[in-house]
């Protein structure tokens, strides 16, 4: 059976479309499939054709980075693909006299982030996911976004440009297996038989600095602990309550946090 990977990509393009700040939620809504085989063939095909002007992660040209969604001016499926066939007059962008499958596959790479193993993926509205992300969901009770928000949990504020749509689907569905090393639980009791509990900060050598469930940062040096249990299960509920909709929306949502550009 083939595996599809589904876009749907809603008015987060209108966010991320550089230079096109008043396109409305409307524009640029389509939904496509491309298959895992499209995506690995455009990621050949990128390596051939794309890279060297591009770089290997899509971001070498000044504000351009095709891993992450942002364009200079396209949005739509149709406008990359516009781009690619017939280049962009005095921008350096010459016209590529791909077949339309090969420049389908490129486009599948592009939207699957540059993800060979990206799943299936909806990107939803990205104000309703704002919402959910303030209200339903529960997210700001423990996570910072753009200086608002709890410091329990990570901050936010740039996920949209270090993850990908795969890898923020993950994270809400199966948060432990998401979790990152430095972002693991931490139990620490002292000799003096005190305990802390929170989210581990950094570590080095000699010390340990924790931020605990009331948001208090906690130093102590590893000298006077007993113990020092790393938690493997992350404290962050999957998004069970979610509908596929609701996670699609979040998602979308998620994917705008650029932190400061």
């Amino acid at each position: 059976m083939r595996k599809f990977w589904i876009v749907t990509w809603c008015c987060v393009a209108g966010l991320l479309a550089v230079g096109s700040p008043h396109m409305t939620a409307a524009q640029g809504l389509e939904d496509h499939q491309y298959s895992s085989a499209d995506i690995e063939a455009g990621s050949r095909l990128f390596a051939n054709q794309c890279s060297l002007c591009h770089g290997p992660n899509g971001d070498l040209i000044a504000g351009i980075d095709l891993r992450h969604g942002v364009f200079r001016r396209s949005s739509s499926d149709d406008d990359i693909r516009r781009v690619i066939t017939t280049g962009v007059a005095g921008a350096g962008m010459p016209a590529f006299g791909l077949q339309p499958a090969e420049v389908s596959t490129l486009i599948a790479f592009i939207r699957a982030s540059f993800d060979l193993s990206s799943t299936v993926v909806k990107l939803g509205n990205p104000e309703r996911g704002r919402a959910l992300f303030e209200g339903k969901a529960g997210c700001a009770s423990c996570h910072r976004v753009n200086g608002v928000g709890q410091r329990t949990a990570p901050d936010l504020s740039d996920i949209g440009a270090i993850r990908s749509p795969a890898a923020i689907q993950r994270s809400l569905v199966d948060p432990s297996s998401a979790m990152i090393p430095i972002n693991r639980p931490v139990r620490l009791v002292t000799r003096d038989g005190k305990t802390y509990k929170g989210r581990r900060l950094n570590e080095d050598t000699f010390t340990v600095q924790i931020i605990d469930d009331q948001e208090r940062l906690i130093s102590l040096s590893k000298a006077d602990l007993k113990e020092f249990e790393l938690g493997k299960t992350s404290p962050m509920p999957a998004a069970a309550s979610l509908s596929d909709e609701e996670q699609s929306d979040l998602i979308g949502y998620l994917l705008t946090l650029k932190g400061k550009l």
